[in-house]
């Protein structure tokens, strides 16, 4: 399985890390003692050290073309019998235009790689429309029947991992499919998403169609850098995602860290669920809390422990409910 967004690791490369052990001539695997080297940050390690599978980083430095060389690479290595590509979300299914797109080029480069690998290669689509970029209605035609619709039974092997891996789309992918229905607010731009019963379920998508549909797919098919593969990105969708991590890196890093005060945390936290009722949003996740309350991605376990002892009844794993009425939780 090769999911979309972590496959590329954009902006990622082995360069990055120490520890890392060759699995092929241009992959490299990540061990449990592999660390990324400051002022890099990965969950890499601690996900290889958690999951009993192996894990290996796809360098997007050397383009579309570098990661078709690097599958094809693993395909022969490994010889799997099948090969799924999963994107969580759907926007891998995008064209490109969409305003709400915030990420196109990580998916574009894996879609773009995977049109020319030499072995066949499922498109896989879970929870569309949960990473709050493309509304699952726009993706509707763009998909073919629900192959499988996850349960909780389904996500508890990574139940502990999410307890502290970031992803906010899989977050909310696992608590449909553990039943929570709502509208959750995510990301630093507090992105309302739907919890519906679409959620947890798992679609096939035309690989050919996807790359047909997706214009930044098409033009950085031939890219051997990944600079070239940006600046096709700047050129069609009017940004880069990775200008945009590493403005916020280089602001975050210039801010003052503050410290986490339980009273004062729980106070803004009761200011942020009030103003969050009003906009009708019933969950969200720890890291959108973090944010919102002005702390840094370091100080997210603090705060969630903090919440978790103080009002263990508004989390509903792995998101945080925010009750309609304060005085019922639940």
């Amino acid at each position: 399985m090769l999911p979309a967004r972590s496959a590329t690791s954009v902006g990622s490369g082995p360069a990055n890390f120490t520890g890392f052990q060759p699995l092929t001539r241009s992959v490299q695997a990540v061990p449990a003692d592999a660390r990324p080297i400051v002022p890099a940050g990965s969950t890499l390690p601690r996900l290889a050290a958690e999951l009993p599978h192996v894990l290996a980083l796809i360098d997007p430095h050397h383009g579309a073309e570098g990661i078709t060389r690097q599958l094809e690479e693993l395909t022969e290595h490994l010889a799997p019998e099948s090969t799924d590509l999963l994107d969580v979300g759907g926007d891998i299914l995008a064209r490109g235009d969409e305003p709400t797109l915030r990420s196109p080029l990580a998916d574009a480069l894996t879609l773009a790689a995977c049109c020319h690998v030499n072995a066949p290669i499922r498109l896989l689509v879970a929870g569309p429309g949960l990473d709050g970029e493309v509304p699952a209605e726009d993706l509707r035609d763009r998909m073919g029947p629900t192959v499988l619709t996850l349960t909780a039974e389904h996500v508890e092997p990574v139940s502990s991992v999410l307890e502290w891996h970031p992803s906010e789309a899989t977050a909310m992918l696992a608590a449909t499919a553990r039943g929570v229905r709502g509208l959750c607010e995510v990301r630093d731009a507090g992105l309302p998403v739907p919890l519906t019963d679409e959620g947890p379920t798992v679609h096939e998508a035309d690989l050919d169609n996807a790359l047909n549909r997706n214009e930044l797919a098409r033009a950085i098919l031939a890219t051997e850098t990944l600079e070239e593969a940006e600046q096709h990105s700047r050129e069609i969708c009017g940004y880069s995602e990775i200008d945009y991590e590493r403005n916020k890196a280089s602001w975050l890093g210039t801010q003052p860290e503050q410290k986490l005060d339980p009273e004062t945390a729980l106070r803004q936290l009761d200011q942020f669920e009030a103003e969050a009722r009003n906009r009708r949003i019933t969950h969200t996740t720890f890291r959108r809390i973090t944010e919102a309350l002005g702390l840094n991605g370091k100080q997210r376990q603090d705060l969630r422990a903090l919440l978790l002892s103080s009002r263990p009844e508004q989390y509903q794993a792995p998101l945080w409910h925010i009750p309609a009425d304060v005085s019922d939780p639940s």
